[in-house]
């Protein structure tokens, strides 16, 4: 075959029409680069395994079900099921069964000390036979194993990250044996995680893996090991060869049946019999646990999908665009296609020259493409918060490049066959008689060419409108009453806990902080919480109200959150009744809280609440409500505002960690250095997280929304430019085709404005064939789309409307100049032409 393609003369035949190789190959570039960029980030949260021996054997573990008692999730899963007890994590290690080992994990906040340097990041307490089941080798010393996690409080040793390692450290081996402490407690470094392994839930960066039996000593506030109401650690194990997913469920549930039933039922109080029934029935589920545990796996799988789907629908307008191109040009080369064939060259040999230079246009292309995928990833990177971002990789990756020379071979195939074949299909007498290559432009030729702009404004049409919902859906985000004024606010948080801090003394720095930041010129207000506004955080629990009566089966769940004085003035949030918190509202004075409307509905208070008495955790009514205040956002900004209470920081004797809020008339920005300042001043060795203005803080909080509508946007907007270029493309040349025919009407009395109207009027049956077609497709992907959709459904005449009208515009924009050419054609010289 090699004989029958001649490269050289490939590119020099691209190379004579550079406009049309250079639109082709930017058409490309930006088609499967914006393919490439999304693929990327589907293939390192949807696909990739992690890092270790046979991930294909690793199982995650969830019992869903009542848990009723304390739950304690992050981001490596939910609440409801994906969490175990301590004493059960236990239980299921000394009885593996299907298994070659159980493991089990918790991320926590780590203060990291090393030679004077004191940094914040995340850590990951892992149970003794973690790094053996992921089957690991260290990359320095050893890791941690079973001997590290038997006694609880007794193992002061940790493994680094590998990238903590080599970017902080230095890569250094005489850290070796050296002594690090963490969350105030010395610990030996035994050794290095290896290279490319980040944990086992994805986003997370830990610079360190602890014994989990030691959580105590580097969480001061726990001490829930022998709880099995307290449900925080997440479990995974492998399976043993030859065992399949089904024998080791039933092993494993062999071993937990028992376990619920024989231990922890007789454990549960005023559970209602209908609840225990479901208790009882709790039963192990085991799933694909190849690429670790992380709650982004979900969240992430609908807006990847949808993104890709919508740079794939960008590709085929692409390659219908450079399909269009070919045609053009091989209309053009009809006479060296019939001197070819004249002089004895076969049909096969023609078409496999024409695709290879349809396939190195694309390889071209696709080289380019990569350029644009890097843009692509680096935009991306600015729209998502940077705690998560630290834990992606916005980068092209071996998987991604290979991806893309895929698609550069495919769409050089796919857009390079039906112009090769039907530019050999040449009538050699006519073509040979004509010499000019006018009878290239045969009829079936133009209607395909007509249908791929049709096709091109459909898909256009599509993504116009799936846009708009998503740009619409982020518009009403930005119209949710957050019940508090965001602007001129900054926040940032301190964990003194995490630097060895008794609770009393972190109490007593958290009330030097705010006088210190109250002292500061231009801050009009300093308040503090100990659940970040906005943030994504919870913290939740049964509570007793007065007048509300509880059954075993009652909701009587609240969040709530510790606060400082003056907190609802600084944040803007009205109260309807009662007073704020006061300094006089500290430990030893009696119990106070503060509810706001969602919690009086709740729990039939109405406006009556100041005054009446309710409990945190038990049955006593111990706490007076004090306050009432009007709704505000607490968690997240799609979410209804659920049932709060507040309760004075100063009263809770195991606060270790507070972030503060600062309100000043300044523009922010000029305070963010002011602020780290304050806390340096007070402890040098104590690191500022989280600094940043509560706006952006919303922002972020809503980062999917904004992401899939920034995109979606920039890609219809590609699309339908895209889509222009091949109209005009059409129209241009189909006016020059139709030159005598545009002659002969005018010299039959058609005056300009007719001719205009006659092309115009082409524009118009594509558009309104193409925007019919495309309707129907945005409504099948707003259907899909629409639990990404903030009060909205999968449709919208308004966006529809404004869709059709906006195509409708760049589509006679696009036909407009061919249409002004054709109405200036020269009666005379048209008549001339043969």
């Amino acid at each position: 075959m090699a004989d029958m393609i001649n490269l050289k003369h490939a590119f020099r035949t691209l190379f004579k029409t550079p406009f049309v190789t250079v639109i082709a190959v930017l058409s490309l570039a930006l088609g499967i680069g914006a393919n490439a960029a999304i693929f990327s980030l589907f293939d390192e949260i949807l696909r990739r395994p992690l890092p270790v021996v046979q991930p294909e054997r690793l199982v995650n573990l969830s019992a869903p079900g009542p848990n009723p008692g304390s739950q304690t999730c992050g981001q490596a899963g939910d609440c409801q099921g994906d969490v175990f007890s301590y004493p059960t994590l236990r239980d299921l290690e000394r009885a593996p069964g299907a298994f070659t080992g159980i493991a089990a994990h918790v991320l926590f906040g780590a203060n990291v000390a090393y030679q004077g340097q004191t940094l914040n990041g995340e850590g990951m307490q892992v149970s003794g036979s973690y790094f053996p089941v992921l089957g690991l080798r260290p990359a320095l010393g050893r890791l941690l194993g079973p001997s590290d996690d038997e006694a609880i409080g007794a193992n002061y040793v940790t493994v680094l990250s590998y990238s903590f390692w080599a970017t902080q450290l230095g890569a250094s081996p005489a850290v070796l044996n050296q002594t690090m402490i963490i969350n105030g407690k010395p610990m030996t470094i035994v050794g290095v995680a290896p290279r490319g392994f980040e944990g086992t839930t994805l986003g997370a960066e830990p610079k360190v893996y602890v014994p989990m039996s030691m959580r105590r000593e580097i969480e001061p506030t726990f001490n829930e090991f022998e709880d099995r109401r307290d449900y925080w650690a997440y479990l995974f194990a492998r399976l043993k060869p030859g065992v399949s997913l089904e024998q080791a469920k039933v092993a494993i549930n062999g071993v937990y049946r028992p376990i619920i039933n024989e231990i922890e039922a007789p454990l549960q109080i005023g559970m209602s019999d209908q609840t225990m029934k479901l208790f009882r029935a709790k039963e192990i589920k085991l799933a694909d646990g190849r690429r670790g545990q992380s709650t982004i796996h979900t969240e992430a799988k609908m807006p990847l999908v949808m993104l890709l789907a919508i740079t794939a629908i960008v590709l085929l307008i692409a390659c219908a665009n450079i399909a269009n191109l070919l045609l053009a040009r091989g209309a053009g080369r009809s006479m060296e296609m019939a001197v070819r064939l004249s002089l004895g060259a076969t049909r096969t040999r023609i078409v496999l020259q024409l695709l290879a230079e349809s396939l190195l246009l694309s390889l071209m292309g696709g080289a380019a493409s990569l350029v644009v995928a890097r843009w692509t990833l680096g935009a991306m990177t600015g729209l998502v918060p940077a705690q998560l971002a630290g834990g992606l990789h916005f980068a092209l990756n071996e998987t991604a490049v290979l991806f893309a020379a895929g698609l550069s071979i495919g769409t050089g195939l796919l857009f390079g066959l039906f112009p090769a074949l039907h530019s050999t299909r040449t009538d050699l007498v006519s073509t040979l008689r004509d010499g000019s290559g006018k009878h290239s432009g045969t009829r079936g030729a133009v209607r395909f060419r007509t249908s791929l702009v049709t096709f091109q404004i459909a898909l256009s049409m599509a993504l116009l409108i799936s846009a708009g919902l998503f740009v619409k859906s982020l518009r009403n985000v930005s119209l949710v009453d957050l019940g508090l004024r965001v602007d001129h606010v900054l926040g940032f948080s301190i964990a003194p806990v995490l630097n060895g801090y008794e609770p009393a003394r972190s109490i007593g720095l958290f009330a030097r902080v705010e006088e210190e930041l109250a002292a500061l010129p231009g801050v009009t207000g300093v308040t503090a919480a100990a659940v970040p506004l906005l943030a994504s955080n919870n913290r939740c629990r049964n509570v007793s109200v007065e007048g509300f009566k509880r059954t075993p089966d009652t909701d009587a769940h609240s969040c709530y959150n510790e606060i400082g004085p003056g907190y609802f003035r600084v944040l803007g949030v009205p109260l309807i009744g009662g007073r704020e918190f006061t300094l006089a509202d500290g430990d030893g004075r009696a119990k106070v809280a503060i509810v706001n409307e969602a919690f009086a509905k709740k729990f039939n208070l109405g406006r009556n609440a100041v005054g009446k008495r309710m409990s945190h955790g038990g049955d006593t009514l111990d706490i007076e409500i004090v306050g009432l205040a009007k709704d505000s956002r607490y968690s997240r900004v799609k979410d209804r505002v659920p049932p709060v209470y507040f309760l004075p920081y100063r009263q809770d004797p195991r606060v270790g960690s507070m972030y503060f809020y600062v309100r000043t008339p300044l523009e922010p920005e000029q305070m963010l250095r002011a602020l780290p300042a304050v806390i340096k001043r007070l402890d040098p060795n104590l690191p500022v997280a989280r600094l940043k203005t509560l706006s952006q803080q919303v922002r972020e909080n809503v980062f999917l929304d904004r992401m899939i509508s920034t995109l979606s946007a920039a890609f219809a907007a590609l699309a339908t430019l895209l889509a222009a270029v091949g109209l005009y493309g059409v129209l241009a040349y189909s006016v020059a085709q139709r030159t005598r025919e545009i002659g002969v009407r005018m010299a039959l009395g058609a005056d300009g404005g007719r001719v205009r109207r006659m092309v115009l009027r082409q524009v118009g049956v594509m558009t309104l064939v193409g925007g019919a077609i495309g309707l129907a497709g945005a409504l099948a992907l707003g259907n899909a789309a629409r639990s990404m959709l903030f009060e909205m459904q999968g449709h919208d005449p308004a966006v529809v409307t404004m869709s059709a009208v906006l195509l409708a515009a760049v589509a006679f924009s696009a036909g407009y100049i061919p249409a002004l050419r054709a109405s200036k054609v020269d009666p005379m010289s048209a008549l001339r032409r043969e």
